[in-house]
């Protein structure tokens, strides 16, 4: 593709056109990639470009969840927008899909490739990615003792966060809908309930069981990219501690049992 084939709107003043360049920031972008390997290792400008577009893809889906859980939050309240929570949930799920594929990309690179330039990460992690924990707190696992936990956080990260502990969750933007079409959401048990009647009758709760089976597709997705990531890991570094002083690749297998959504898991046991 080329900019001079692209038209991105009006002038943006008598001696500066906007350009693609421009529109996409792509100066800045482009200098972002700083290497700390001396001499340069070959495969870090993978390491750092994986990552960041990880991150850029993070931001997309806070975005979209966030937008999903405020059009389920205001159902009810003169909003019938559930069509759109479905519709960015089906984006989220094609973006997710996304995010487990790029680890091939990932595993191009060799453990001997990687051992270049690894000690000089430390002590940075993956642990440490605030979008990521800002995904799971939104999408309904909240735990505040990761943020007692984060060592370096900024303050700014720390408000972030505290703002996605305190603020409705994907779950609960669901339960309200639950509630609004007058079931009963009071204690998991007549949760349940409630969700085996929308099972057994969907074409009166049909936006209801759409938007369920939509969170546990995004449930399911994240999980299947959490066991993609233990064995990148296993592959890479095999049992070795992570570069911030985890247990690497045992603490990501710790992980793998988390569900966002337990009792949409546990209706299917109950039908």
């Amino acid at each position: 593709m080329d900019a001079n084939d692209i038209s991105f709107g009006e002038s943006r003043g008598a001696d500066a056109q906007l350009t693609y360049g421009s529109y996409l920031r792509l100066a800045e972008l482009l200098d972002n990639q700083r290497l700390e390997s001396d001499p340069p290792a070959h495969d870090e400008l993978l390491f750092i470009t994986i990552h960041q577009v990880y991150e850029l893809w993070f931001k997309q889906l806070l975005h979209e969840a966030t937008a999903a859980r405020d059009a389920m939050v205001q159902h009810g309240a003169g909003d019938d927008r559930l069509w759109w929570a479905r519709h960015l949930l089906s984006r989220m799920h094609v973006i997710e899909r996304l995010l487990v594929h790029q680890i091939d990309v990932l595993e191009t690179m060799t453990p001997q490739d990687f051992l270049e330039f690894r000690q000089r990460l430390a002590p940075a992690s993956g642990f440490q990615s605030v979008q990521f924990r800002e995904l799971e707190f939104l999408s309904g696992h909240k735990d505040p003792g990761f943020v007692r936990r984060f060592q370096g956080l900024t303050d700014a990260e720390r408000d972030r966060l505290g703002r996605r502990l305190e603020e409705p969750s994907l779950w609960e933007g669901f339960l309200h809908v639950l509630g609004e079409k007058g079931l009963d959401v009071s204690s998991d048990e007549m949760t349940i309930a409630s969700l085996r009647s929308v099972a057994h009758d969907r074409d009166k709760y049909a936006e209801v069981w759409v938007l369920a089976e939509a969170l546990l597709e995004h449930d399911e997705l994240a999980a299947g990219w959490r066991a993609r990531h233990v064995m990148m890991v296993e592959r890479m570094i095999g049992s070795k501690t992570g570069t911030g002083g985890s247990t690497g690749a045992a603490y990501l297998r710790s992980r793998l049992e988390l569900k966002y959504y337990p009792l949409l898991w546990e209706l299917r046991s109950v039908l």
